[in-house]
């Protein structure tokens, strides 16, 4: 066990403020010895009969530092025959909605109604309860294609316009890609809609093609799954549609690509075939041990495993608490935590864990401490995380929910916004990666997480009073909200969604004050500490 003697604590803190604004801090360009490509999101997809409730879950951590922050409600809408519709490149860091500088990649033809939904850097859910989760899962590099319009946001939203259920999610797809083009990278979309939950990979069709080849497995709905940046599906059985869907040319592709023959004998694996490297990834295997570990510890599971089951059903139903506990989680307990050998000496001779013992320290200070880099399931460099309900027993505007929360999921509130609302509370349509500004939700939330760094053992324990009174308050009054909202909207659905709005926009906006209250009073408590 590596002890260190504090130091000055003043000096401690400064070094610390230091080296977290130098290249490798999450937030920032990775150094080279940061091996990045295969970490930069994680989801959870919860089947009905595996949740306390009976709801489907997805979710996702966006684990990016250049995510665009704000999100909006995009209203339902009505079209005339004929009518076509602009497919957009959006740079990451667009400003809003109406940014100029968003990129035109083409024009489809518009369907005759699009569905309302939530919009955000990879958007969330519709007004059918459709909800999807993300994962970018990585290629082969000769799949990725130019001849194509469409890219996984732009796939995201289109879905979410035009289906109500994860199968017709799937469908959508497949035909928006084979007739117009899918131009992005490996992703795993987790879908789920009120009774069902899919994990759908798809590819490029190969360089100077048009289309993409995909494959879906559906999560038992006892069961609940996880993607970390690594393909998960791979035998197929076709002939269960029940639970196995796939592109046309899923085999015959990797034929003419020479990545598997059916004449070899060799089953064929989607994920082998497609993008192999994501399998090597310790980052992405690290996640898949620690999530299914979690929920079923009673598998005894091996943490340095190449596979793991596809799903598990957990010895325990879980709610939302219990999903956002996982995605705060940094290997606490296990040799994998980064934290354990950092030992100080207080003042009064006490051995205890350094104040500045993070799981998020600066590539800096874990080569001057000696400690290897776990990617932990809990990312500093969240933009966002959402933990979304749908739930049959209720109509759409009620039953469907985002836990929604900005920035690093350890430090931070995630607040029920409900998808029948009218419009995301005025701060969250502020986008914050162009400028500090108050008048933005991340920055509220971003400046308490970075704040932490300064002390995070210390800090960490008055932050997590914070947001877990609030959750706490949420969960507990879901059941007999939710219970007014229904009977209000068997009266009038207009006033209901009144209701669920001004409900939202109220715990958002005082979460918002209350974060910008805690920065301040972190500010106060701590700089006077020296």
């Amino acid at each position: 066990m590596k002890k260190f003697r504090c130091l000055p604590l003043l000096a401690v803190s400064l070094t610390v403020l230091a080296l977290s604004f130098l290249p490798g801090v999450p937030g920032s360009s990775a150094r080279q010895d940061e091996p990045l490509e295969f970490d930069s999101c994680t989801s959870i997809l919860v089947g009905r009969l595996a949740s306390v409730d009976g709801s489907t879950m997805t979710s996702h951590s966006c684990d990016s530092g250049t995510d665009r922050t704000w999100m909006t409600i995009v209203p339902a809408a009505k079209h005339k025959p004929g009518e076509m519709t602009k497919v957009y490149y959006e740079p990451k860091r667009t400003k809003g909605p109406n940014d100029p500088d968003r990129l035109e990649t083409g024009e489809i033809p518009q369907v005759a109604e699009t569905y309302a939904f939530l919009n955000a850097a990879y958007p969330i859910m519709n007004e059918h309860q459709l909800a999807i989760g993300e994962t970018t899962i990585g290629s082969r590099r000769e799949m990725v294609s130019e001849n194509g319009i469409i890219d996984a946001p732009e796939l995201y939203r289109l879905v979410l316009e035009r289906a109500k259920t994860a199968r017709e999610a799937i469908r959508v797809a497949d035909e928006l890609t084979k007739a117009y083009g899918y131009n992005d990278w490996g992703e795993c979309f987790t879908f789920a809609d009120t009774k069902e939950v899919w994990h759908f990979e798809i590819h490029g069709p190969g360089k100077g093609k048009k289309g993409a080849v995909w494959a879906a497995q559906r999560v038992p709905d006892d069961e609940i799954g996880v993607s970390a940046n690594a393909g998960r599906i791979r035998q197929l059985d076709l002939a269960k549609a029940e639970y196995f869907l796939a592109s046309a040319n899923v085999m015959s592709l990797a034929e003419e690509m020479g990545v598997w023959s059916k004449a070899s004998g060799q089953p064929f694996e989607f994920c082998y075939a497609y993008n192999p490297e994501s399998r090597t990834s310790v980052y992405c295997r690290r996640r898949e041990w620690r999530v299914l570990s979690l929920l079923a510890p009673s598998l005894k599971l091996h943490p340095e495993s190449e596979n793991y089951p596809f799903s598990v059903k957990p010895d325990k139903k879980v709610g939302v608490a219990d999903v956002l506990a996982i995605f705060r989680d940094t290997y606490g307990g296990t040799e994998y935590d980064m934290t354990r050998s950092l030992m100080a000496v207080n003042r009064k001779g006490e051995t205890v864990k350094s104040p500045v013992a993070s799981p998020f320290m600066s590539s800096d200070l874990r080569e001057l401490f000696r400690i290897k880099r776990e990617r932990t399931i809990c990312s500093p460099a969240a933009t966002y995380l959402q933990v979304t309900q749908s739930r049959d027993w209720l109509p759409g505007p009620i039953g469907g929910v985002v836990w929604l929360g900005y920035d690093n999921p350890a430090t931070t509130p995630h607040v029920p916004v409900y998808i029948g609302i009218s419009q995301m509370p005025a701060s969250y349509m502020v986008d914050g990666r162009w400028t500090f500004s108050r008048d933005c939700a991340w920055w509220a939330f971003r400046t308490v997480s970075r704040l932490a760094n300064f002390r995070w053992q210390d800090m960490t324990k008055d932050i997590e009073k914070v947001w877990k009174e609030a959750e706490d308050r949420w969960f507990a009054n879901q059941t007999k909200f939710e219970e007014e909202a229904l009977a209000l909207y068997k009266k009038d659905p207009k006033k209901a969604r009144e209701l669920l709005t001004k409900y939202s926009h109220d715990q958002a906006n005082q979460t918002v004050a209350a974060y910008w209250k805690l920065g301040d009073d972190l500010w106060l408590k701590y700089s006077g500490a020296f």
